[in-house]
Parts: C-alpha cells; sequence; structure tokens
C-alpha cells in the first residue's frame, strides 16, 4: 500500500521507486503546470500534465486521487477505484476490491510528517500514469525516506480499475532499514519477510473492519 513504502513491524507499507524520464520529454510535447496545491505538492516543484490527447475527466480524476493522499484522506483515495478493481506494487504484491482502500486508509493513518508531491500526470480515455513522490519519516527506524514512483493506471466508467506502483525494492530498503537494508535489501528472503509484514499489518486492520482480509503471500511469490 500501495505507494508509502512498507513499516514493517508497524503494519504501514508503501512503495519508493526511480521514474523513467517523464514521457512529455522524451516527446517534446507542451505541458501545463495546475495551480499548486500545498496540500498535495512540495512547495518548490509542480505537478504538469501532457495535453496531447488528454482525457480531462481521467487527468482531474489522477489529480483528485493525490490531493487526497496529501491530505491523508484515505476514504477519498478509496472513492477514486471500482469496486472491483487491482492494484500491485513491489511490497503488497496484488491487492483486490477493498483491500486498496483498506491500504490506503492504514497508510494515510500512520504517517503524520507525510508530504506527497504530484510532479507530473497523463491521461487518456482508458489508461494513464503518474510520477509522485512521498517524503516521510520511517517510524521503526527514524530514518527519513524520499519515495520516488512511478504509476500507471487504467480507467473505466470514471474510477481507476487498475493501478500498478513501480519502484526498486533495494534503493527502498536502503533508506528506511538502514544497514539491514544495505546488506540484504536485494534478496528475496528480505523482500517475502516485508510482504509478510505488511500483509499482516493490513489483515489486521480489515479485520477491525467490515473488510475481507489478505492472504497470506506463499514463499516465493
Amino acid at each position: 500500500m500501495a505507494a508509502l513504502d512498507a513499516e514493517l513491524f508497524n503494519g504501514v507499507a508503501g512503495p519508493i521507486g526511480i521514474l523513467r524520464p517523464p514521457r512529455s520529454a522524451l516527446r517534446g510535447k507542451f505541458c501545463r503546470t495546475p495551480p499548486v496545491n500545498s496540500a498535495w505538492t512540495v512547495p518548490h516543484r509542480a505537478a504538469t500534465v501532457t495535453l496531447s490527447g488528454v482525457d480531462e475527466t481521467n487527468a482531474q480524476l489522477i489529480e483528485r486521487f493525490y490531493a487526497a493522499f496529501g491530505r491523508r484522506d484515505g476514504k477519498a483515495m478509496a472513492a477514486c477505484y471500482a469496486p472491483n478493481a487491482t492494484f500491485r506494487d513491489p511490497v503488497f504484491g496484488e491487492l483486490k476490491g477493498p483491500e486498496i482502500g483498506a491500504m490506503w486508509k492504514m497508510l494515510t493513518g500512520r504517517a503524520p510528517d507525510l508530504k506527497i508531491e504530484l510532479v507530473e500526470h497523463d491521461a487518456s480515455a482508458s489508461e494513464g500514469s503518474a510520477h509522485w513522490i512521498a517524503h516521510y519519516t520511517f517510524s521503526q527506524t527514524g530514518h527519513p525516506v524520499v519515495n520516488d514512483v512511478q504509476a500507471t493506471f487504467r480507467f473505466a466508467d470514471g474510477v481507476i480499475v487498475g493501478h500498478d506502483d513501480n519502484f526498486p525494492f533495494y534503493k527502498w530498503a536502503r533508506q528506511a532499514l538502514g544497514i539491514q537494508g544495505k546488506l540484504l535489501g536485494w534478496t528475496p528472503q528480505l523482500r517475502l519477510g516485508v510482504r509478510r509484514q505488511a500483509l499482516a499489518g493490513l489483515r489486521g486492520t480489515m479485520q477491525q473492519g467490515d473488510g475481507t482480509a489478505p492472504a497470506a503471500p506463499q514463499d516465493g511469490q
């Protein structure tokens, strides 16, 4: 969940990553810079959206999603998804339906110093992408973490039906876990341990509410 990173022992999880060069830069297209909203951007950088072929409805959906993220409003984030939506990232693996909203509610509820920056986004009638950055403190170690993530979306009927967050796990582990991450962050064993802890936190959160808890990961997943 999922975007933020995995706070292994507190059940808070999410991503970190490095973005490919923006498609607007690669194509040389004209970009618009929308007004800066301090609730969802870091002041020194502004969000942009590529105008070529853009679908305004879906572009605004992306903006609403990250604005809610910056406000730490997990309920509003959950409302951006279809009931049968899917989500995937290197920490949680694949989540479905109510698991997605529960993940965002869990994460935003446990990140008091979270700052979200929507750097760039693009959307067509059926697909979209976003480059977003999260700044926060990993509470287990007290280490500052900067998560740089590339997201891709699929849309239908004005909501998100598919969402993938992509990032290099090892870079997150080095920041959040310190020496343990530097030594073991590249290993499948640590990645599986992080996933188990993240899903355990999500199961606990969902069992306190009305959702169905996700299954525990199997070895090798």
